[in-house]
């Protein structure tokens, strides 16, 4: 009995650091996983998730024919790193996000929570910020919009951005017919990558949709296997879909 109870905790901490080890381990730090993913990744590949933009090395955005924003001018000119999967969507479930820690107060004294805070104080969180496999190149002005919303079908909706149809409405987010199989295999990698991030029944639907009807591309084959080299490890729902155009 005793040796039953000694073992059990052991299994299950064993059961946990499996399932964390099967994530980002390699690199907590966001700023460098951008940098990578721009030398390192896209380096023959300049193009946004959303709208097909391309960049330059310096991070100038050239427009697509027919791109339109009526807000955040200058964010769209340039590009950014977009967490596909909101970082508040896993980030809540850490408890420096959603309560604090003694060791998030600031200069004045005054303590603060949510992202800082839980970049600040938890390790498992920035490896799960800083995963290259859920970081994705967008247009600023599309990343400011998209803010935090889920994804999700709003046919009543109209296009935020012109030709490129990213259509933002009461908090939620469609995205161009294109990319939406790349955005469901991210979602679902992250899902199956990280005990701590678990989509709702009706997001998982939309997503086992998604893929199936946006199939892998080669281009997101290679990125995968990019990131794991630099990484660590793999996204094994892309992979799987890769096997079929090998």
């Amino acid at each position: 009995m005793n040796l039953l109870k000694i073992s059990l905790p052991l299994f299950l901490l064993a059961l946990s650091s499996t399932a964390i080890a099967a994530g980002n381990t390699s690199n907590d730090s966001f700023n460098k996983a951008k940098k990578m993913l721009e030398r390192e990744v896209y380096q023959d590949h300049r193009v946004t998730i959303y709208c097909g933009a391309k960049f330059d090395a310096k991070k100038n955005i050239e427009s697509p024919e027919g791109f339109i924003t009526t807000t955040h001018l200058k964010r769209a000119k340039k590009v950014e790193w977009e967490h596909v999967v909101p970082a508040e969507n896993f980030g809540r479930a850490f408890s420096e996000w959603r309560d604090g820690h003694a060791g998030c107060v600031d200069s004045k004294g005054k303590s603060f929570k949510g992202r800082k805070c839980a970049e600040k104080m938890n390790s498992e969180y920035r490896y799960m910020q800083s995963d290259m496999h859920n970081l994705f190149p967008a247009i600023g002005a599309v990343n400011a919009l998209r803010s935090n919303y889920n994804f999700t079908m709003l046919p009543a909706a109209k296009s935020d951005f012109g030709s490129c149809d990213m259509r933002i409405d009461d908090r939620k987010a469609q995205p161009p017919i294109a990319a939406r199989g790349t955005i469901a295999r991210t979602y679902m990698y992250m899902e199956q990558t990280y005990p701590k991030y678990k989509m709702s029944k009706q997001q998982s639907q939309l997503m086992q949709v998604w893929d199936k009807q946006d199939p892998v591309t080669r281009w997101e084959c290679k990125r995968s296997k990019r990131i794991e080299k630099l990484q660590g490890n793999a996204n094994k729902i892309v992979d799987s879909r890769c096997e079929s155009i090998q």
